[in-house]
């Protein structure tokens, strides 16, 4: 992997594969580069596709604790080590993080994310307040287990698939990542969609859920799509949280190349 110095000069370490438009994918909580992988494999015969390891993850460094702007500022080096007129799509949690920097005022072609975990309404933000307080007092007690299993749960994971992912190999993997989880919590606020800083998103956004999604998740986006000055909305038949990259490649190449063209051409 390449490495590019953020703001802070913390070390962001990103891959770059393919030809054609420059084109960043974010991943969401407890993924690295490496997650992106098979999405960026089908994407990168029509783009030249850009991932990377999100600050605290993988190869990439850590300094400075939780930071929203530290988190823009690594997504505005890897930008612009993409090439002019880069588009991103954001995963979850990394969907909200690049709709943050685009409001931020990150110059991006298009954008395009899939279910940020938004949860507007009072009972979904009370609900995002017990797991902020809960996953702080976690992490501050070292309880990096817990954590993870936090996260899982409360994104709809049951306990016995749980309890069968902690006797698996991937779950010391998903503990060394447990820390990153306080960044994507930041990154959510409250869990109210910032429909006032998001109006100063100018790109054009497609806003991607799955059918099978929760009502909760599917309703989110809908809120987010309509706060959003640019943005149409799309559901994806058959899918929920965990899309497959299969499905979700020729919507997004469909939405990035169709986009692209017309920016070109007026």
């Amino acid at each position: 992997m390449d490495r590019i110095l953020s703001a802070d000069s913390t070390p962001i370490a990103y891959r770059r594969q393919g030809e054609g438009p420059p084109l960043v994918l974010v991943g969401g909580a407890l993924s690295t580069a490496a997650a992106d992988a098979p999405l960026a494999a089908l994407l990168a015969p029509r783009f030249t596709v850009v991932t990377y390891d999100r600050r605290g993850r993988g190869a990439s460094g850590d300094t400075g604790g939780v930071d929203v702007r530290r988190e823009i500022e690594d997504l505005a080096a890897v930008v612009g080590a993409a090439g002019p007129g880069a588009s991103v799509f954001g995963m979850s949690s990394g969907g909200a993080l690049a709709l943050e920097a685009a409001a931020a005022g990150l110059p991006v072609g298009l954008l395009a994310v899939y279910e940020p975990p938004y949860t507007p309404g009072a009972s979904g933000l009370r609900f995002k307040a017990r797991c902020t307080d809960r996953l702080h007092r976690l992490l501050a007690a070292g309880d990096r287990a817990g954590a993870v299993e936090l996260f899982l749960t409360a994104t709809g994971v049951d306990t016995a698939t749980v309890a069968r992912m902690r006797r698996a190999p991937l779950w010391a993997g998903l503990e060394a990542l447990a820390h990153t989880l306080a960044y994507d919590d930041a990154l959510l606020g409250d869990g109210e969609v910032p429909a006032e800083r998001f109006a100063a998103v100018t790109a054009r956004t497609l806003v991607v859920c799955g059918g099978f999604s929760s009502a909760r998740a599917r309703a989110a986006t809908r809120t987010l799509a309509d706060t959003l000055p640019r943005a149409r909305h799309r559901t994806l038949t058959g899918q929920m949280r965990e899309v497959a990259p299969q499905v979700l490649a020729p919507v997004l190449a469909d939405f990035f190349a169709r986009d692209v063209y017309v920016r070109q051409a007026s």
